[in-house]
């Protein structure tokens, strides 16, 4: 096994799957130690680096497309105090990081890995039942439904309509924007048949959020659906009619096949390569799948 214990929190590796615990350290982030411990499996996993500084170096690592619901429904947002994905390594410890560094990169070469997307989740998303109060609203969730309620500095158009509750079959689509400058970011959720465009001050699905210190636990809410939601690159089902098609279509292509099958039987007979017991056995397995 391979481990290095930091302030940040520490980092072990099996040879099958990261344990990643946040340190408890005044300097690790609220969203951090909210998320808690994180069990990567190294079938998720991209790449690994490790960039040393002059005081501080950092451990990274890199996960395939579409494998954490946490990273798909931050687009890349996460800023590196709350980035779950980087350690920070003292200078006395470089050498353990290098040796840690070497063993994850050796495990995907030998397992093959590859970096390619994924079209599934490889990592569960937040446990739910989840709640959480920032900028004009509570988000809570229940791995049903999502509950926004709203507080005394809501704009009144939006808090006028009161608690507005959300099955997860109505949603679409959850994202997570952090403030940046003087743009206030948002947690807000796409409903089914009822897009809209207006900015999260006003929009009744989103809960809008000013750069507080709150404003990133607003991610494992929305990671948490995201995570029970429909991955977004997975394959798209077929409509019912095509779906049948498809089926008679490969039904016909497989009968097609065993005919060919019994006339080159057949032949065989015919030519004295089979035995007339070979073939009758031959045969029969073949009707059978007919």
């Amino acid at each position: 096994m391979a481990e290095i214990i930091q302030k940040d929190g520490t980092w072990a590796f099996d040879g099958d799957a990261l344990r990643l615990t946040p340190g408890r350290d005044k300097s690790v982030s609220l969203l951090r130690r909210e998320l808690g411990e994180l069990v990567v499996p190294l079938g998720a996993l991209a790449g690994v680096s490790f960039e040393q500084g002059r005081k501080a170096g950092r451990l990274r690592l890199r996960l395939r497309d579409g494998a954490d619901p946490l990273l798909q429904a931050t687009g890349g947002r996460l800023t590196e105090p709350h980035d779950p994905y980087q350690l920070v390594v003292e200078s006395d410890r470089y050498g353990v990081a290098e040796y840690f560094t070497d063993e994850v990169r050796n495990a995907l070469l030998l397992d093959e890995v590859p970096s390619t997307p994924v079209t599934e989740y490889l990592l569960p998303g937040p446990s739910v039942p989840l709640s959480v109060a920032a900028g004009d609203g509570t988000a809570n969730f229940d791995g049903e439904c999502v509950r926004l309620e709203w507080n005394w500095k809501t704009e009144d158009a939006k808090a006028a309509a009161g608690t507005r509750t959300l099955a997860l079959g109505e949603i679409e689509a959850v994202e997570w924007l952090p403030a940046v400058g003087l743009e206030n970011g948002c947690l807000r959720f796409t409903v089914r048949n009822a897009p809209t465009k207006v900015p999260p001050k006003y929009d009744p699905n989103a809960v809008e959020l000013w750069g507080f210190k709150k404003d990133p636990l607003m991610a494992l809410v929305a990671a948490a659906v995201q995570a029970r939601l429909p991955h977004p690159a997975a394959p798209v089902p077929l409509p019912v009619p095509q779906q049948r098609d498809a089926v008679a279509a490969t039904a016909a292509d497989d009968h097609d096949t065993l005919l060919r099958r019994l006339r080159e039987l057949g032949e065989l007979h015919r030519d004295g390569v089979l035995t007339t017991e070979e073939f009758t056995l031959a045969k029969q397995a073949v009707l059978r799948r007919m």
